[in-house]
């Protein structure tokens, strides 16, 4: 059984990283280690370019935008995922780069198809086996996002609204890696309903 590579994604307030937390435990109860990680961020360099994208206060064009996330990408799969996977560990991360072809492309205005290509050469051709998209209506996640906004965060609500609907696009274009799950379930039946889809991904 090779180990899974799984991400999620969806707006600030979607509950992503409560659910990566739930379900690295779940896998390690069905005997798998695994890494756990977030993007942007979880290297050196990462972590510098994590604080840049969304602390930076001065002006930032799209493109430097996307191609910063690229970077922190490439060194979080060159010194964190990449090596773990090929030592037998399953790897969960919140975002991937579905979220650079969304946040950027969708809803930005950046070619989505060349954000896919971009990235994947960012990442050597690398990408999760499964990723589940956390769907949420707009004023629900607003209201459940902290207090203090982020500079991606402080983005309009028309924004937002073109952001969910890339994720929904893209998971219908692409249905065998992205699944979109209903977010204003209660946290035990959104991570049900991934355990479910990840049980039968590891015993087809």
């Amino acid at each position: 059984m090779r180990p899974p590579f799984i991400s999620l994604d969806g707006l600030d307030g979607a509950g992503k990283s409560t659910q990566c937390r739930l379900l690295a435990d779940w896998l390690r109860a069905q005997g798998l280690d695994v890494i756990e990680c977030a993007d942007p961020g979880g290297t050196e360099i990462g972590d510098v370019l994590r604080k840049l994208l969304l602390e930076h206060r001065g002006h930032m064009t799209l493109p430097c935008e996307a191609l910063l996330f690229m970077a922190s990408r490439a060194q979080l799969v060159a010194e964190i995922i990449r090596p773990a996977l090929e030592s037998g560990k399953a790897v969960v991360c919140d975002r991937f780069l579905l979220a650079n072809v969304v946040f950027q492309g969708h809803a930005g205005g950046l070619d989505p198809t060349k954000l896919w290509e971009l990235g994947l050469l960012a990442t050597g051709g690398l990408e999760p086996d499964l990723t589940f998209v956390l769907d949420l209506p707009i004023d629900v996640a607003l209201t459940r996002r902290k207090s203090q906004a982020d500079r991606m965060e402080r983005r309009d609500a028309a924004y937002f609204s073109r952001v969910r609907d890339g994720f929904i696009a893209e998971a219908r274009r692409r249905p065998e890696r992205v699944r979109l799950v209903d977010a204003t379930q209660p946290i035990d039946r959104i991570q049900e309903t991934m355990r479910a889809v990840i049980a039968s991904w590891l015993h087809p």
